[in-house]
């Protein structure tokens, strides 16, 4: 007998983008059979397409789809899925969703929950790393209840002081205050943020390191008391406190202390009982390290150390959910050579102001080449919707050394081609090839306080949708949901019949609607504020008849998961609000004007 479970036949994925594609394509490698689930706006969306089955979960938002915990395991029943893959974000780090996974007779492949409880919770794991023996960055072990503890912890410990997602992670519900006058906004903001990207609010306060690199180790432990490292990332390159660039190994620090790091991640691991992948997070600086939080699941910049170690880490994950052993051990572990990764957001980098930009992506050239992946959540003609995160693919290249991956990334940024949507490779482009960042003088704070980005110019509008071929029969290839199950059809008809069934270009799937806005309407000039970018309305910061200066913020827009403040470019009185809280606009809608 063996309380292994047993190899999974059909995964579920309840997750979608980028990430839901990966997994999906390591299942398909090994002979597992793969079930999507989605959104009513991601019905057409490439993990769908490319999964055995495809399930609807109803509903526009994360919270009506990829967070309805009821919504996601009847599929599961539905689909006959025997385990169920969180994939990173949404639901990933949630103890109680894990529980109701098992519960439903799945297995879970990741921690388990009572390790998600631990160090999902970002004030919990700060207590396990001192067990463990492992220093974190000052901070507090209790959440922050108001505005007046965030003064309190600055006057005490030393301005500027981080707000920090309690339960999250990537950047999400973490605000800066450098000043006792920010804090009660900042706590609103982040809290708010919080909400939206991990169903929880909670916060608690840390000491903001002032020039640091971030650093992290990634881990795998199995059932049987095995627990190993595999190597360091270096992702220092941020902005908003979200990393741009990662790369493995950490580089310009001592083999010695990268020993440290790994020998210390280890222990935080076997601290909680720790199972499946894992990533201890670490800042550095002049010399020490301290221990930052676990994220008890898979990261977005894995690829970097499955190139340095040669090693598919999701199909690790789906072994050691299956009970078995790590297959190595940790002085079988080789780093080979140096990989960077390069996330490609749907974000305008001009002027240094990464503003969301969500929308249809007309063009999609992929780099390739030796030492050359790239890994994507979408393709041509598939939408970036301002509901969801705004990760449209990630580069990654490897190379003998450092700056062999580097040259190797430029020139695939060259390759790679995107239209339709303006994207961060620019910014990325300019990181790459700043002598900061070539000779190690880069911290988290880099981009944002010493990199020139004022001459990116904006993105250029996007052009039209290309026309049919002009065959006389074109394949238009539909999906159908019967009973809540996504079909496609394909069908080959007269490129005349197009308009009356409504058919997409060649070569892509019909979309859904976009999202209305606030109704456009004169006066946009002048004292009129419009948004770049469309987006919800989350807080309307002004009122009618108050007197506002050159710069101040009018209005809260979120999109992509990420809250923006749009200011007013003149000073004068507020005339007219023409938006409320919950309200969706477009972009160069008029949201207020002052005279």
């Amino acid at each position: 007998m063996t309380d292994c479970p047993p190899v999974p036949s059909k995964v579920l994925i309840a997750n979608r983008g980028e990430i839901a594609v990966r997994v999906i394509r390591t299942c398909r490698q090994l002979g597992i059979g793969t079930v999507a689930a989605y959104s009513e706006l991601d019905q057409g969306a490439l993990h769908v397409r490319l999964a055995d089955e495809s399930y609807a979960l109803g509903g526009r938002t994360a919270a009506e789809s990829y967070l309805a915990t009821e919504a996601i395991l009847d599929v599961a029943a539905r689909s006959g899925a025997d385990s169920l893959h969180p994939g990173y974000g949404f639901f990933s780090e949630n103890a109680a969703f894990a529980r109701a996974v098992t519960s439903a007779g799945l297995t879970w492949i990741g921690p388990p929950p009572e390790a998600i409880e631990v160090m999902g919770d970002k004030i919990s794991s700060r207590i396990a790393a001192a067990r463990a023996g492992v220093a974190s960055v000052p901070g507090t072990t209790e959440v922050v209840r108001s505005a007046s503890e965030v003064v309190e912890f600055g006057e005490r410990n030393g301005w500027p002081v981080a707000i920090k997602a309690a339960f999250g992670g990537g950047g999400r519900g973490m605000r800066v205050v450098r000043a006792a006058a920010e804090a009660a906004e900042a706590l609103e903001s982040a809290q708010r943020e919080a909400e939206k990207s991990f169903g929880r609010s909670e916060s608690y306060l840390e000491r903001y390191l002032t020039w640091p690199r971030h650093v992290e180790v990634q881990v795998f432990a199995d059932r049987h008391g095995h627990c190993v490292h595999l190597g360091t990332r270096d992702c220092s390159a941020q902005r908003r406190h979200q990393k741009l660039i990662e790369e493995a190994p950490a580089p310009g620090i001592p083999p010695e202390t990268l020993q440290a790091m790994g020998d210390a991640a280890v222990r935080v691991a076997l601290s909680c009982g720790y199972q499946n992948a894992g990533t201890v997070e670490l800042i550095y600086q002049d010399g020490e390290f301290w221990f930052l939080e676990m994220n008890t699941r898979l990261q977005v910049e894995h690829p970097v150390t499955e190139a340095v170690v040669g090693r598919d880490l999701v199909a690790l994950q789906l072994a050691i959910a299956d009970g078995d052993p790590l297959p190595f051990t940790q002085e079988e572990v080789e780093l080979r050579g140096h990989a960077f990764e390069v996330r490609v957001n749907a974000e305008d980098p001009a002027g240094g102001k990464f503003l969301p930009s969500p929308g249809r992506i007309t063009r999609f050239y992929r780099p390739d080449g030796y030492g050359v992946r790239t890994d994507a959540g979408y393709d041509e003609g598939d939408t970036v919707s301002q509901y969801y995160d705004n990760l449209i693919a990630k580069v990654v290249t490897w190379g003998p050394d450092r700056d062999s991956a580097r040259r190797r990334m430029l020139a695939a940024l060259d390759e790679l081609d995107i239209e339709g949507v303006a994207t961060t490779v620019p910014a990325d482009k300019a990181i790459l090839a700043h002598p900061d960042f070539v000779e190690l003088r880069h911290s988290t704070n880099w981009v944002e306080q010493d990199l020139d980005l004022g001459s990116l110019p904006p993105a250029p509008p996007a052009g039209p949708d290309d026309e049919a071929d002009g065959s006389a029969k074109v394949r238009r290839d539909l999906e159908v949901e019967v009973d809540g199950r996504r079909y496609s059809v394909r069908l080959w008809m007269p490129e005349a019949a197009e308009a009356s069934v409504g058919s997409a270009p060649r070569g892509t799937r019909p979309r859904p609607a976009a999202a209305g806005s606030v109704a456009k309407g004169p006066g946009a000039g002048g004292g009129a504020v419009t948004v770049p970018m469309q987006g919800t309305i989350v807080k309307v910061l002004v009122s009618v008849g108050q007197q506002v200066e050159v710069g101040q913020a009018v209005v809260v827009l979120e999109a992509m998961k990420m809250e923006n403040n749009i200011s007013t470019d003149v000073a004068g009185t507020v005339k007219e609000l023409r938006v409320s809280p919950g309200d969706a606009v477009g972009t160069g809608d008029v949201v207020a004007v002052v005279a």
